[in-house]
């Protein structure tokens, strides 16, 4: 029995990340599409080794370029990435809204092959740091004293009383 055929976009981030790799990047590419049309939004790939901009991950480079021609969110849009999205990624994804998300490698697809953790974590034990109590998490975590913590949130509100 033949292998499905991938869908050409997801087959494009797989197709980026590949060639990111041999410009001396990292395994990783976002492709967002309109949902309507399917005209292709913008192609990124990963730019952390490129910039030195640890935040520079495909996903957040693409919500970048769209948000730099003007869109606040991905409402009405498909995003096609090379991996299951790392925490932050997915942060940034729940944050933007797209209509749907579609992966090429699922995280133990990725991690046969490839480690990018830190400090704090491994690809394996990243996803699971969130759901951890702060005083159980890896990176050192507290609340510290402020005179006013919540001074900046109830002046938003005042002046955003609608939201």
């Amino acid at each position: 029995m033949d292998a499905p055929t991938p869908p050409p976009h997801l087959q494009r981030t797989v197709d980026l990340a590949e060639l990111n790799v041999r410009e001396g990047g990292k395994p990783f590419a976002c492709v967002v599409v309109d949902a309507g049309s399917g005209d292709v939004l913008v192609e990124a790939t990963n730019q952390v080794a490129q910039t030195g901009d640890l935040t520079a991950h495909a996903e957040v480079v693409a919500i970048r370029a769209l948000a730099a021609d003007g869109r606040t969110d991905l409402h009405g849009c498909e995003v096609y990435v090379t991996a299951f999205p790392c925490p932050m990624c997915l942060g940034a994804l729940y944050y933007a809204a797209p209509d749907s998300v579609t992966y090429a490698a699922t995280r133990e697809q990725e991690g046969e092959h490839y480690e990018d953790g830190g400090r704090y974590m491994t690809l394996a034990t990243f996803y699971d740091e969130y759901a951890r109590p702060e005083s159980a998490m890896s990176l050192p975590v507290s609340q510290g004293p402020a005179d006013d913590p919540t001074g900046p949130f109830r002046a938003w509100r005042e002046a955003h009383p609608e939201a």
